[in-house]
């Protein structure tokens, strides 16, 4: 539906809390953090799962229908964090999925590998509804970018991780095919060693490389605790971090409490409370 649309609006705002209550799990019951990426669990209102395509009892309505609780997710395509509707509908247009951003995004908070921006003279990708091209997927309407020398490096990167997500529509839900019956094609490389022709099978191959994941996701925490980015400087103290989270089963409170015992952190100034501030004067 278009996103001026009353359900639109709801179901937008119970995937972002979908989002909130999965971090709050992991971090007060100190579950792996590897569950960010594949969890056989997730938070659902009744609402929620109407949009997922549940069916659901009884009409939808009142409170009720916005309260989450935690249900057992058997479908690997909904577990976890990065296919939930929040990430898919943030990283797509109203109309159609923007397979670059999402690739960014992933890039950036999974990877901690965020890319450049694009040079200022590549040409707009035609837009799907403009007549032309109709009958042409969204991969091959990128052909055009992929053939543009100053775009080949960042589509190299960005594609095989944006296009994994296709499946899923610009507002979260699962499709085999495109409006016009073309098949989506969500099959690439990652790191150029890890096949995959689904969402699932990319997933797998993202807890293949879980130690890097576990690294990014480390920098980005000692970054948000310094108030800084993380330098070469700080590389040793990360590749503690990560060591030691991981000899702990991945847990998130002992990444937390790494990063606070960690040389960058602990040799930084801080900020003097107001109370200190007043005693000092």
């Amino acid at each position: 539906p278009p996103r001026s649309t009353p359900l639109y609006s709801s179901a937008a705002s119970d995937v972002y809390k979908r989002q909130l209550l999965l971090f709050e799990t992991v971090l007060i019951e100190n579950r792996s953090i590897i569950e960010f990426i594949d969890s056989n669990y997730a938070y659902r209102s009744p609402r929620l799962r109407q949009w997922y395509g549940d069916k659901v009892e009884g009409k939808l309505g009142g409170p009720v229908s916005m309260q989450f609780s935690r249900q057992p997710v058997t479908d690997r395509r909904q577990g976890g964090m990065i296919t939930t509707a929040a990430v898919m509908t943030m990283t797509s247009s109203p109309n159609e999925t923007k397979p670059i951003t999402r690739g960014a995004w992933l890039a950036t908070v999974i990877f901690n590998a965020p890319p450049d921006p694009p040079p200022a003279n590549v040409p707009p990708l035609q837009a799907a509804d403009d007549g032309k091209d109709d009958n042409k997927t969204l991969r091959e309407r990128f052909a055009v970018h992929r053939e543009n020398a100053s775009c080949a490096g960042c589509h190299a990167r960005l594609d095989p991780l944006g296009f994994a997500l296709e499946n899923f529509d610009p507002v979260g839900r699962w499709r085999d095919q495109y409006e016009n019956g073309r098949q989506v094609d969500a099959s690439g490389i990652l790191f150029r060693k890890h096949e995959f022709n689904n969402v699932i099978e990319f997933k797998d191959a993202i807890l293949a490389e879980k130690d890097r994941f576990v690294r990014a996701f480390a920098e980005h925490m000692l970054s948000f605790a310094l108030g800084r980015e993380a330098t070469a400087a700080d590389a040793t103290a990360l590749d503690l971090i990560t060591s030691r989270t991981k000899a702990a089963d991945y847990r998130l409170q002992t990444l937390i409490h790494e990063v606070t015992q960690s040389a960058p952190f602990i040799s930084t100034p801080r900020a003097l409370t107001s109370t200190e501030s007043r005693k000092k004067d």
